[in-house]
């Protein structure tokens, strides 16, 4: 699919740019519910994923039908430390002797899979809204009670 991703009908109503014509009155409805950690994470990534279920239910967002998602990026999240404390032990490169008896520097393989779960984490971050970016476009404030214009 080209262009840019679809943005969810709850997104253009708090931002103010909903319109009927480009609204899904069948759209399916997220549940409502506290979402528990997988049996397959790791202790590390179980901890992870409470944290960022606790930020995603602080900003009204939460639903026990995201729980392969926040899985995901638990997962992708502790492959990160991991990464890091395996990088930061030994060093982001490492030497070997070729055939003819040249010594090269050659990258760690931790460094590659580092960049790719930290790319693979901000795609997810930003899919909950949960990067500076993404948060800044819409604003959950509830509106205030009465007519605004009535101070006018």
């Amino acid at each position: 699919m080209a262009g840019r991703k679809r943005k969810p009908d709850a997104l253009k109503q708090l931002a103010g740019t909903a319109q009927p014509c480009r609204m899904n009155p069948e759209a399916p409805v997220a549940s409502e519910g506290e979402s528990e950690a997988p049996d397959w994470l790791s202790e590390r990534a179980a901890e992870i994923f409470g944290q960022l279920a606790a930020i995603t239910d602080r900003m009204r967002i939460a639903s026990p039908d995201d729980v392969a998602m926040l899985a995901l990026l638990a997962s992708r999240l502790e492959e990160i430390e991991v990464c890091t404390a395996v990088i930061e032990d030994l060093g982001r490169v490492y030497q070997t002797v070729s055939t003819t008896g040249a010594t090269m520097h050659r990258a760690r393989p931790e460094v590659g899979m580092r960049n790719e779960a930290m790319r693979h984490a901000q795609a997810l971050l930003a899919e909950f809204g949960l990067s500076p970016a993404a948060r800044s476009k819409v604003s959950a404030t509830t509106p205030p009670d009465g007519n605004p214009f009535a101070d006018l």
